[in-house]
Parts: C-alpha cells; structure tokens; sequence
C-alpha cells in the first residue's frame, strides 16, 4: 500500500534560490476558495493590500489595516498546501521605526501562518529590513511604483521614464537586496530598467508592469480575470469572468421573476 507523501509548502529560500532559473509564478488572492485555485500553479501567493480596492471598494490602499490584512490571510492560509503565502504589510504598520515594523509582522505571521511579509521600500526600509530579516521574519521588498506612496507621487505613475532616475532605482534594488529581501517587486517600472535591476541584483525580481526578463511575474487575480473593468496597461486580461458572472446572475433573476427557478429537481418533497 503506498503512502501519499505530504505536500512541502514552499518557503522564501527556495524561492530565492530561483534567482536566474525557472521563471516564478505568483497571483493575488483574498480568500479560500480562489486560493486553493491559484495554489496549484503559484509559486508563493500574495496576500496583497490590494484587496482594500478590490475587495472593499476602497480608492486606494491607504486605509487598510493590520486587523484586514490578518483575515484575508487567514482564509488564504487555509484553502492553501504548497504555495508560499506572503503578506503586505499595510500602510502604517512599519514604517515607524523598524521595532514597531517587527512587531506587527510578527503578529501577522503568527495569527495567520503565513510564510513571509512584504513592504514596500528599497533604501529608506533597508534597516527595517535587516532587522526583519536578522529576527526569523522572510522580507519581500517592492520598489518602482510603490502603491502606499501614490499621495506623494502624485498618481500611479510609471518609474524610469526618466534616465536620470534610473541610479535611485538600482540603488533602492541593490540596499533591499543587501539588506536581506529574499525577493524584490518592481512595478510600474520601464522595461530597460527592470532588466536592468535584474541582471544587477543577487536575489529575484518579480515584475508586475515591468519585464518578461524578470525572474517572475505576479498579477492580481482580479484584474486578469476580467472583473476589473478598467485593467492596467501591464495586464493581460486571461478571461471574462466578470460577463460571465453579470450574465448568470440576470439570468437568475429572470428566472426567479417568471417562477422557472427554482424547478422540480431544487426542490424537497
């Protein structure tokens, strides 16, 4: 009789030893159910902060908290087996000083499970980081376009258009990176640069809105779903799931207006 082996989750090493290899996979993801989908093609899911406009209607993720980030990756955690889940830290909760960024991170993996933190910010986060990372606590780093920022930048504005920029970028990769991030986001950032950075820096880049030349790519789930109806530029769109979810509840509705739902066969005698 063979004995099934147990799944190994994956874990913010193994991720970083990807550098240069098989390019990662990576989704957002809120909830159970989409979780336990993506799970099994993801390399690590992100838990995004994201999920402040795309699941509360919210018109940035300025306002989400600690307490929101905790429930959504409860429930990511749960519907999951072998994917790394990693978690946004939200705006606020790290950027204090790097004793208040532990101990939020802290309680966010301890209360959910997860597998590593994310925040963003290369150079100005590099002490945070380092302290991170020196007290048990795996660090993604994101830099480019870094959402939590859009008040002080003016908008979601593409990075590097602008050649003069481009040291500040590479220097925000490199301090991560030195700091001890396992991985670095880039976003929003010009093509050349993102390459650029790539070659450059010792542990892997995940774009989003940046290049095919990074060492992965993440989406959030919702947008390349289809149910965003104003999708990024750097988003491809997989499916129409949002004309698909529209065209089953209308016709749900009618049915439930002419009494052909529910029939015989949903019905207890």
């Amino acid at each position: 009789m063979s004995v099934q082996k147990p799944v190994r989750r994956m874990t913010a090493p193994r991720i970083a030893a990807r550098k240069g290899g098989e390019p990662i996979v990576s989704l957002t993801s809120y909830h159970a159910h989409t979780a336990a989908i993506v799970d099994k093609y993801a390399d690590f899911i992100l838990v995004g902060d994201s999920l402040g406009m795309v699941m509360h209607g919210m018109e940035s993720t300025v306002g989400v908290t600690v307490e929101m980030m905790i429930t959504h990756c409860k429930a990511v955690v749960r519907g999951t087996q072998r994917a790394l889940v990693v978690v946004d830290m939200p705006f606020g909760s790290y950027e204090e000083s790097p004793s208040v960024a532990f101990r939020n991170a802290a309680r966010i993996m301890q209360d959910t499970g997860c597998g590593a933190v994310k925040l963003e910010g290369g150079a100005r986060m590099a002490e945070t980081i380092h302290f991170l990372t020196e007290r048990g606590i795996p660090v993604m780093a994101h830099i480019g376009l870094t959402p939590q920022s859009t008040n002080v930048m003016g908008g979601f504005k593409t990075q590097g258009r602008d050649e003069e920029s481009w040291p500040l970028h590479e220097a925000d990769a490199q301090a991560g990176a030195e700091a001890g991030a396992f991985a670095l986001v880039l976003e929003g950032m010009v093509e050349p640069l993102a390459a650029r950075i790539t070659r450059q820096v010792a542990i892997p880049t995940i774009g989003i809105g940046a290049s095919a030349e990074c060492d992965g790519q993440i989406l959030v789930l919702e947008d390349m779903l289809g149910l965003n109806p104003r999708p990024p530029k750097f988003v491809k769109v997989y499916g129409d799931l949002g004309g698909r979810i529209e065209k089953a509840v209308s016709d749900y509705a009618e049915e439930v207006r002419s009494r052909a739902f529910p029939t015989e066969d949903q019905t207890y005698r």
